[in-house]
């Protein structure tokens, strides 16, 4: 018969076989995404590319790992490839303009959806905002170096939580062919999704507010109008947390609520 210590012991064992194999997944996912930048190093200063818009990072899987370990009830992310669910019915309407506005602690953010050539990625944004998914949620990335972003939609908050389920990539080549270094440019305004690897979208979405080159590997999906873009640049000019380039961004943006409408 098997004690309650052993069955406690047996569980804690099988919990961090998974998370070593989570976290063993998730460093292949980030040498893969390094790999593919690594050739423009020497040109263009985008070596944390894949850090800065991934999902998670071997840094970030390294910390819940431990938080599993040390609280029974914690659990590390599941990676993309183990999302279970399905993904949303399409249910938008392909030929019609949307817009999404984020009530957020430092301001209105709105921007619109281009659903005719990303109508993945829209119905998804409508079925989450409808669900009142991203609402309490906060904006936990802020980059202040070489590119320039302000990362949201991790319920988690910390860069390793999704909706549970994955949309494919969209309009990769929506601006532009990339030049010799391998990148094209985000321009200030467009808002644009964050992933872990090829097919892997969820929740998370970055929003840029000053020009960045970046691999075309990042669904641009929308459009920032010149007072949401005003109210970033005021949220990238405050910096990150610490004064570091990649961080949280001084300035709390909590997403108090988030709407998709017709526009």
């Amino acid at each position: 018969m098997v004690s309650s210590d052993q069955r406690r012991r047996q569980l804690a064992r099988e919990k961090f076989e998974r998370q070593q194999q989570r976290r063993e997944e998730a460093r292949r996912r980030t040498r893969r995404l390094t790999a593919v930048i690594a050739s423009a190093v020497a040109v263009v200063a985008v070596i944390g590319v894949g850090s800065y818009l991934a999902l998670d990072d071997d840094g970030k899987k390294d910390k819940a790992d431990a938080a599993a370990s040390a609280d029974p009830s914690a659990d590390a992310s599941p990676s993309p490839s183990e999302s279970k669910a399905p993904e949303p019915a399409m249910k938008i309407d392909k030929k019609a303009g949307y817009a999404m506005s984020l009530k957020t602690s430092q301001g209105d953010i709105k921007f619109t959806m281009d659903a005719a050539k990303t109508p993945h990625t829209t119905n998804s944004f409508k079925y989450l905002a409808d669900k009142g998914f991203f609402d309490g949620t906060k904006c936990h990335r802020l980059t202040t170096q070489n590119i320039f972003v302000l990362q949201c939609g991790d319920p988690k908050g910390d860069g390793t939580g999704g909706p549970g389920y994955t949309i494919p990539d969209e309009n990769l080549t929506g601006l532009g062919k990339a030049g010799a270094d391998g990148t094209v440019t985000y321009p200030a305004g467009v808002v644009a999704m964050a992933n872990a690897g090829p097919q892997t979208g969820g929740s998370q979405f970055f929003l840029v507010y000053k020009d960045s080159k970046l691999p075309p590997n990042y669904t641009p999906f929308g459009t920032m109008d010149d007072a949401s873009l005003k109210a970033v640049k005021e949220i990238g000019a405050a910096g990150a947390e610490g004064g570091a380039p990649d961080g949280a961004p001084k300035k709390a943006v909590k997403i108090t609520k988030a709407a998709v409408d017709k526009s």
